[in-house]
């Protein structure tokens, strides 16, 4: 890029930064740019969207999605997953290999990202480090010559909703990360874009400063209400911030659903584990038929099943099989041994204040319980000894059934 006369780049950082972004605010871009306007919503529509890399490599595979008027969409999962290739591929940073994408009712595959009317935050801030937070800001709106009186009035609003307003006049060196986080996407902001793009903006602070600016881009959103698409490897901030989650892995959708809907009812092992905290808990099991009913045999432990679990295997004609047994820490209960408990001697307590999370080792079978402090005995609220035995069980309605086989969730 071309630095201002008399400026150099902060640092190699930085200029490789401002590279992406100048892609949404070269002054090339925006002489050609329409006029700013009011926000107004719009709708995004993937249809078999596949990248696929020097005719090689395959980031993303057959992606569908609808993304509603004023939806926050977030895209999650692991690092390499397409998640963030998706998203740059709705921005116009990387070229569509195969499939339609619509924002609103027009097609723009081949639109420039500067004709998308979309604004993207990115995770390195990508500031000007020789302007200051106001400049940064106020950038893009100059370059479409913009009256100062609404550039100034743009600006002050997005950095009172941002909680920034003290900090106009400083450069971005002089501001913390979880500042300079709100400095971007103030930036974005004052565009009133039709929608908001953002590529992991909370990875790059720390756990308070993460937590502080969900909670900031929550009520953002209720202020501002249009069209969110986030990418995040973090499963908290997806649970908290979307309205639906999209979970991919290895360049496939896994499932996508409310966060509620992905939690009680994920559709394979992969959603099972990722979404959770601790990760549930699997166990080798097999389910036979008893009678006119079905019982789960798992560890040495014998188990009713709920009347719709065995509606579900009779509609299946299964007569035995063996399952993957999924239950969440949270879903664990210490118990009386019996025929319907499994046993286990305990390897570590993580005392988390409020809680405990108990690691023990059943039949090898590493298992994590998370106890609420106060349903344990007084002597064990500061936490278990190291090789106590105990028994533990879990609700039948709680549990969750897949194929080793498929991964696939049997009970849905």
């Amino acid at each position: 890029m071309t630095h201002p006369p008399g400026r150099r780049c902060g640092s190699v950082e930085t200029c490789r930064n401002v590279r992406e972004v100048s892609l949404f605010t070269d002054k090339r871009v925006f002489a050609e740019a329409l006029p700013l306007r009011l926000i107004r919503m719009a709708t995004v529509t993937l249809k078999n969207i596949k990248k696929v890399y020097d005719n090689k490599v395959t980031a993303v595979h057959d992606f569908n999605l609808e993304i509603a008027d004023k939806e926050f969409i977030v895209l999650v999962g692991p690092s390499g997953c397409g998640k963030s290739t998706t998203l740059r591929m709705v921005a116009g940073l990387e070229d569509i290999s195969d499939g339609d994408l619509y924002i609103g009712d027009k097609r723009v595959n081949d639109v420039e990202p500067k004709d998308r009317d979309i604004a993207m935050v990115f995770q390195s801030y990508a500031l000007y480090p020789h302007m200051t937070v106001y400049d940064n800001m106020a950038f893009a709106l100059k370059l479409r010559k913009m009256p100062k009186a609404e550039i100034d009035k743009r600006v002050k609003e997005a950095a009172a909703i941002l909680d920034i307003t003290e900090y106009l006049d400083r450069k971005p060196k002089a501001l913390s990360g979880g500042q300079r986080q709100r400095v971007a996407i103030g930036r974005a902001i004052v565009r009133e874009p039709q929608v908001f793009l953002m590529d992991e903006p909370l990875s790059n602070l720390d756990a308070k400063l993460r937590n502080q600016m969900r909670a900031e881009i929550i009520k953002l959103r209720q202020r501002i209400n249009t069209t969110f698409i986030y990418v995040t490897h973090d499963q908290t901030e997806a649970m908290t911030l979307g309205d639906r989650i999209v979970i991919m892995k290895d360049g496939f959708i896994q499932q996508i659903g409310t966060p509620q809907q992905v939690f009680d009812d994920p559709e394979n092992v992969f959603v099972a584990g990722f979404i959770g905290t601790p990760q549930m808990n699997f166990f080798d099991g097999k389910v036979v038929k008893s009678g006119d009913g079905y019982e789960l045999h798992t560890h040495g432990a014998v188990m009713e099943l709920t009347k719709k679990a065995q509606e579900k295997l009779k509609a299946q004609n299964i007569t035995e099989k063996d399952v993957t047994v999924g239950i969440r820490p949270e879903h664990v209960h210490l118990a009386e041994a019996s025929s319907s408990t499994l046993g286990a001697k305990v390897d570590v307590s993580e005392m988390m204040g409020s809680e405990i999370y108990l690691h023990v080792d059943a039949d090898g079978k590493d298992v994590v319980l998370r106890i609420p402090s106060t349903e344990l005995p007084a002597e064990w609220r500061a936490g278990i000894p190291y090789g106590t035995q105990i028994a533990f069980t879990f609700p039948p309605e709680l549990l969750h059934l897949f194929d080793p086989e498929t991964e696939k969730n049997i009970l849905l």
